[in-house]
């Protein structure tokens, strides 16, 4: 599901250019070629966290009968109708999320935790919040 989110923000490119923000993804294991192939939908940096220091003092996870959850089935059905595919090797229990960070002072202008899986950011709030990056 983190293929579609992430083709979705990449269709923002040409935006934040002009706004000279940056797209980055920050990816917590690189298995196989997991990495190189998420590369085809994400059109932004790419780092990889080995010590999972990004995903905070404390992961936050859904555990396996969070597959079950009507919205859950019903986010893997859509990326399904669309023809993202992942792979299933990993830690794939880990939410992720989505943050809109000014320079400075100006911190967190958005803030996206997934609630659960496929749980997607709106792309026009991360875009409004883009326009607000106040750079020097």
């Amino acid at each position: 599901m983190c293929r579609e989110e992430a083709s979705e923000l990449s269709s923002l490119k040409p935006q934040l250019e002009e706004l000279r923000v940056p797209l980055y993804a920050v990816v917590k294991e690189n298995i196989g070629r997991e990495v190189q192939d998420f590369r085809n939908f994400f059109a932004g940096e790419i780092f990889l966290d080995e010590k999972k220091c990004f995903y905070g003092p404390q992961n936050r996870r859904m555990g396996g009968l969070g597959l079950v959850r009507l919205g859950v089935l019903q986010n893997l059905l859509r990326v399904w109708k669309k023809g993202y595919h992942g792979n299933t090797k990993g830690e794939g229990f880990i939410l992720g999320g989505v943050f809109v960070i000014g320079p400075a002072q100006q911190g967190i202008l958005l803030e996206h935790r997934e609630k659960e899986f496929g749980d997607k950011v709106n792309v026009s709030s991360v875009l409004e919040a883009a326009k607000k990056i106040q750079l020097k």
